[in-house]
Formats: C-alpha cells, structure tokens, sequence
C-alpha cells in the first residue's frame, strides 16, 4: 500500500503544483492589468512604459516557475545551476538578441529620442510609436511600421528632428545672368516675410551666394516652428517659382557653350 500512498502523495503535489501555475498567471495577469492602468495615469515617460511593463511581466513569470519547481520537489540550487548553463548556451546562441536587449536599456537610459518624436536612424525615419525590450517601433509618414532592431539602432548615428522647437528651413534658387542682383534679393525678401509661418527671430538670411556654370545661385535661410517645417519649405518654393515668373526672373536650364574654331 505504500506506493498507493505515495502515488497519491505525488499526485497531490502535481495537482497542487498545476493549480498554482494556473492561479499565478491568472494573477500575474491581473497584477499586469493594474500596472498598466497606474502607469497610463501616472506622468512616467511614454518610452519607459512598455519596457518596464515587459520586464515585470517576463520576471514575474520566471519567479512563478521556479514556485512550481520548488512545489515539486525539485533542488533549487541545481535547478539554478542549469539555469545559468542553459542561459550562458542561450546567450552563445543568441546574441543579436542580447545585443538588442543591452541596445534597449541604453535608449531607454540615455534618451535620445522619446515616444512621439520623430527621428532618422539606422537607414529608416520615422515617429517613435513604442520602445519595446528589442525593438524600437517607428511609424513612417505614410504609415508603413518599421521595427528596428535597438541593438543596431544605439550603435547608429541618430537624428532626432523633435528635440527643439524650431528648425532652419534651407534654399537655393538659380536665376540668370542677365537680372539685376537686387531685383532678384527685393523678390525673394517679400516672399519670405509674407509667410506668416517665417520667423523673424533668428533673421531670415537672403544673399547671393554663388556664380555658378548657368546662373548665380542666392542661397535663402529661414527659421520656423518645427511643425511648420514642411509647410514652409513647399509654400517658399511654390511662391518663388509663381514670383519670378511674374517679375519675369528667368530661372535658367543648366548649359554649355560651345566654340568652335576654325584653324
């Protein structure tokens, strides 16, 4: 009768074992829910919030396991010692991933970029939609989704076009040879500061700034809310192109002269 007892002993132990994985996720589960609503309240940076709410779920779930482990009877300490051998083989076989990982914690400590702000780095551009614990996710401005690796994206340079409030908008116009210098500057200064999105403060910047092969080229610099960046940059252009045809501002084709001689 001794194993009868023991059979029951060792299936008690299962069923007690089986029940409390299934109660700790159903309370991990919950425990998630209400971490997620404190964290949507609370002013804690948008960047910060899936990733800690990842790791919390990932070690919760770790500590559970090891529960039911002990549950059944098995020696922690060895269980920890092939742990930490299967996690250094994992580590060997993963190490993009770990890489990503450390990537993460980087952008998440130093903060070069946050949720919501738009940025260019390792060949992609987008807005910053959620810093995940390898993955960055970056939604392009027609919403394609970009997952970038974070172990690539913190060894590459970033630009990140969100963090000052105002941006410089750059152009070059060519004109020809022929029209007078200051007719071409008084033009350009009135199409400038007719926009109302150009800011006076740094002053816009209007000079002729080279001779080039088919036209002397005049270089314009203004500045704008970040906002109005794009606004600025295809208004300038539309109503240069439209003020120069009606002032009668050639914009020259680019072209060589040829001479030929006679001998």
């Amino acid at each position: 009768m001794d194993w009868i007892n023991l059979a029951i002993e060792t299936g008690k132990t299962i069923a007690f074992a089986i029940i409390t994985l299934i109660v700790g996720l159903a309370i991990i589960k919950i425990i998630m829910k209400i971490v997620g609503n404190q964290m949507e309240k609370s002013k804690l940076d948008e960047s910060l919030k899936p990733f800690l709410q990842s790791m919390m779920s990932i070690i919760l779930k770790i500590l559970l396991i090891i529960s039911v482990i002990s549950i059944l009877g098995a020696d922690i300490t060895s269980f920890a010692a092939i742990i930490a051998a299967a996690g250094f083989a994992v580590g060997l076989a993963f190490q993009g991933s770990l890489a990503n990982f450390a990537g993460g914690i980087l952008l998440l400590t130093l903060r070069p970029f946050r949720v919501g702000d738009y940025i260019e780095g390792a060949g992609y551009g987008g807005t910053v939609k959620a810093i995940q614990i390898l993955y960055t996710e970056l939604t392009t401005p027609d919403n394609k989704v970009i997952f970038i690796p974070n172990g690539g994206l913190s060894n590459a340079g970033i630009v990140n076009y969100s963090v000052n409030s105002t941006r410089r908008v750059d152009f070059t116009f060519g004109v020809g040879y022929e029209t007078d210098a200051q007719h071409v500057l008084h033009t350009l200064e009135n199409v400038v500061n007719s926009h109302s999105a150009v800011l006076q403060d740094p002053e816009p910047f209007i000079r002729l700034s080279a001779h080039g092969d088919s036209a002397v080229e005049y270089t314009v610099r203004v500045w704008a809310n970040a906002e109005d960046y794009w606004d600025v940059h295809f208004d300038i252009l539309e109503q240069v192109k439209i003020k120069f045809d009606q002032e009668n501002i050639s914009i020259p084709y680019p072209q060589m002269d040829v001479h030929v001689s006679n001998q």
